[in-house]
């Protein structure tokens, strides 16, 4: 799996011009799923964002986790980062998952993060979002599962 991962003040998606995520100081995770990614992948994924440690401590340094500071985490579907960029103009999705494994993947991802951490929002499989952020930093990062 991979998610890039970005230290916000704020964010949202929007789904109809209708608010169904929203969050203040925490992390938005733009989440792919690749063809070889299970569930194990999911849960290495999550652990790695909650305790991933990208927020200020005392001395500004980045030492505190999602967890530390009690913050909101936004995770949002998308395939496009699964993308092979590599060659041409157009990017390539071969080694994206099928819709039908990424969602299972992402639901699966959706409930372990439910049952492990109160203060979370979701963006919705399959749906043409809108994303609004306030990136805090900024600070950005990508993380990968599977062995990448």
């Amino acid at each position: 799996m991979i998610t890039i991962i970005q230290r916000v003040a704020f964010a949202k998606v929007t789904v109809n011009n209708q608010d169904i995520g929203r969050i203040d100081t925490g992390i938005m995770a733009l989440v792919a799923v690749e063809k070889e990614d299970t569930q194990k992948d999911a849960e290495r994924l999550l652990e790695r964002i909650l305790n991933y440690r990208i927020f200020a401590d005392d001395n500004d340094r980045m030492n505190l986790s999602l967890r530390d500071i009690n913050g909101g985490l936004l995770l949002i579907p998308q395939f496009t980062l699964a993308a092979d960029t590599q060659k041409g103009n157009r990017p390539s999705f071969t080694s994206a998952a099928p819709p039908e494994k990424g969602q299972q993947l992402f639901c699966y991802l959706r409930e372990l993060a439910i049952k492990t951490y109160p203060h979370v929002q979701f963006g919705q499989f399959g749906a043409d979002m809108q994303v609004s952020l306030v990136n805090n930093g900024p600070v950005t990062f990508t993380l990968r599962t599977h062995g990448h």
